[in-house]
């Protein structure tokens, strides 16, 4: 696939009345034949019935059909770096240079693995998936530009691609939902039966579910349940889409998936990829699941994930149809985010898009997919969902103090984490009165639109969006300055990947002080004000386990990882420093505490597993939300207490 370009569209012609849009598409499904409600379960999978003032998604899709012109949403702009973090995290392994003649490239690359800028191919290689947009333009005669930013022209040919895949099918123009699973299925674009039929589904459920929402151009817009229905699965056969075997991957029934394996093999002296053998849960065990973006477009990450010299993460996500490929079973490590510790214990999943691109949105056909993976994986390995276990890749923390300012900020702030968390059947809710003593952040996605820059070009502002972070103040006035990151060796900027002044929708903290409409906490050592009125709360009362230095300090180190004192590490497994970060916990402040977990290093500096260890000490860690990435204190250095107290 290829970059898009996030800049500015032109402008959305909404419809001025709030339920134009519903009549959109009643005119659309009476012009073209198709069930209104088959139409308006299509599109709420593809944008959830928003517009996106016009704007392209990952995949070059436009408007509420994701119609696809992947052509005219090519990059210009160079891609954004996210990072500069060696993706493994581990010192105790020397990154060697692969031989010349077969990579012309270092094995080991220090940063984050985007796809790289390609050419456009020419229009016989780009997948149907790609083009719907072109095609529904021949069969409406409307411009691409209409179908690009206006609405109703969009639905329009939505509408008239489900006709032509139902006529396609020998299937009659039938008023009955029931009747068009065949040609919902061919919509989603994918060429294989597996893919398509899981997208179906979807939509079915969405019929059967029935929704109402007010969508980002303020439309309110609503499709009744149909509990009762059932539609003809069999049309299926009838696509002649091919067969993929889901053999070998480790994914729930209710997600397409696929087995593209990441190689593990030797090349040169000791220099191997892509990821590591291990016994996982065993040895070590899973706790934690990793959400990335890809920067890049499917066909160049698959490619990218096949090659023994690159790095490597589990899964990868597609954007037009939420199709899911594995690369690394679950018991074997992969090398995904920047901490050996945090790799070691969990599973990394890529998802087709780009950080630096607000307005190239994530489909919900992805969302939901990645949601039932996370939700699956959770079950299998026990692992909370919340956000201190469910994290994105900007949220891991620095191995090192040297590693700090070198962490990746993907996928960013234009995740919908409370949408996602929705679709986890986890929802972030209050847990307390006012006096529970943490708030749990949860702003608006859609309303909550804090100025960044650095989208398209460098310390230009990026187009206004909806965002699942929260900006932070030294004092409860917008125009004092930003919170200081210490760790980034820099001043705190609105830049889109600085993340010093930043928290995120999920993360819980506790509260430090309240001023009017603004609430203080504590984060990164210091006080730290965000505006939460209470007409529109931008974080909702909780109650926890928070910890506290020990009696009789002052302050207490902190640590990107939770590794074992010297003492427990056998012969032949070199001690790993605790290398403290370069932050403190200061007497009279409180963090929300995750979990308590022993010390424990997974020694795999070797292609050969003979030498693998597992070193468990007895030294014990609370994991605890920091400052926007998590952070380990000594169990031995704090007090924990409830949040209350």
């Amino acid at each position: 696939m290829l970059p898009l370009l996030g800049a500015a569209r032109p402008a959305d012609a909404a419809p001025r009345s709030a339920n134009s849009l519903q009549q959109a598409f009643a005119a659309a499904a009476a012009e073209y034949h198709v069930p209104q409600s088959v139409l308006l379960g299509v599109s709420y999978l593809q944008s959830r019935w928003d517009t996106h003032a016009g704007a392209p998604s990952v995949t070059g899709g436009y408007g509420p059909m994701h119609l696809t012109d992947v052509r005219a949403a090519l990059a210009a702009a160079p891609h954004r770096g996210t990072g500069t973090a060696n993706p493994r995290g581990d010192a105790a392994r020397t990154a060697r240079t692969a031989p010349a003649a077969r990579t012309g490239r270092s094995a080991r690359p220090p940063a984050q693995a985007p796809a790289p800028h390609v050419r456009a191919p020419s229009s016989g290689r780009l997948p149907a998936r790609l083009t719907t947009l072109p095609r529904a333009a021949k069969l409406t005669g409307l411009a691409a530009e209409a179908l690009r930013t206006d609405p109703a022209a969009n639905i329009a040919g939505g509408a008239a691609l489900l006709a032509d895949a139902q006529r396609r099918l020998g299937e009659p123009l039938s008023a009955d939902p029931a009747d068009w699973y065949g040609a919902v299925a061919r919509f989603s674009g994918a060429d294989d039966a597996a893919t398509a039929a899981a997208y179906a589904n979807d939509v079915y459920g969405v019929l059967r579910a029935g929704e109402r929402r007010t969508t980002d151009a303020g439309q309110k817009v609503a499709l009744a349940a149909r509990p009762g229905l059932a539609p003809r699965t069999a049309q299926l056969r009838g696509t002649g889409l091919r067969h993929v075997s889901a053999a070998g991957a480790e994914c729930p029934s209710t997600v397409s998936c696929e087995w593209i394996p990441a190689p593990y093999e030797q090349f040169g002296d000791n220099d191997y990829g892509n990821h590591d053998v291990a016994d996982r849960p065993a040895s070590p065990d899973i706790d934690y699941l990793v959400v990335h973006d890809t920067e890049g477009g499917w066909d160049g990450v698959l490619t990218m994930v096949q090659d023994p010299t690159y790095v490597s993460w589990n899964y990868s996500l597609r954007a037009t149809d939420g199709h899911v490929a594995q690369h690394v079973k679950a018991k074997d490590v992969a090398w995904h985010s920047g901490n050996w510790y945090v790799n070691s214990k969990s599973i990394g999943l890529e998802h087709e898009g780009f950080l630096s691109a607000p307005d190239s949105w994530y489909t919900e056909a992805m969302y939901r997919s990645s949601a039932r993976l996370v939700k699956y994986l959770a079950d299998r390995y026990d692992i909370p969902l919340d956000r201190q276990h469910v994290l994105g890749h900007d949220n891991v923390p620095g191995p090192t103090a040297a590693s700090v300012s070198g962490m990746h900020t993907d996928p960013g702030p234009f995740w919908d984490w409370r949408h996602y968390f929705e679709l986890l059947e986890a929802p972030f809710t209050a847990t307390a009165d006012g006096g529970g003593g943490l708030v749990t952040i949860r702003p608006d996605y859609a309303a909550n639109r804090p100025v960044y820059t650095d989208c398209a070009a460098r310390r230009q502002t990026c187009a206004a969006h909806g965002s699942s972070a929260v900006r932070l103040y030294a004092d409860h006035d917008e125009k004092s300055a930003l919170i200081n990151d210490v760790g980034q060796g820099s001043g705190p900027t609105e830049g889109l990947n600085d993340t010093s002044s930043r928290v995120s929708t999920g993360q819980q903290y506790a509260v430090a002080d309240r001023w009017g409409d603004w609430t203080a906490i504590w984060y990164l050592g210091q006080k730290a004000w965000f505006e939460n009125p209470a007409a529109r709360p931008t974080a909702v009362p909780a109650a926890g386990q928070v910890v506290t230095p020990r009696d009789g300090v002052a302050s207490v180190p902190l640590y990107g990882r939770a590794y074992p004192e010297a003492s427990a590490y056998p012969a032949g497994v070199p001690v790993q420093p605790l290398s403290a970060l370069p932050y403190k916990l200061p007497k009279g402040q409180r963090y929300v505490v995750g979990g308590k977990v022993p010390g424990e290093y997974y020694y795999a500096a070797t292609f050969a597993t003979g030498s693998h260890r597992l070193v468990v000490g007895r030294e014990q860690y609370y994991e605890i939300q920091y400052g926007h990435r998590v952070a380990f204190v000594r169990a031995s250095d704090v007090k924990a207490m409830p949040s209350a107290s």
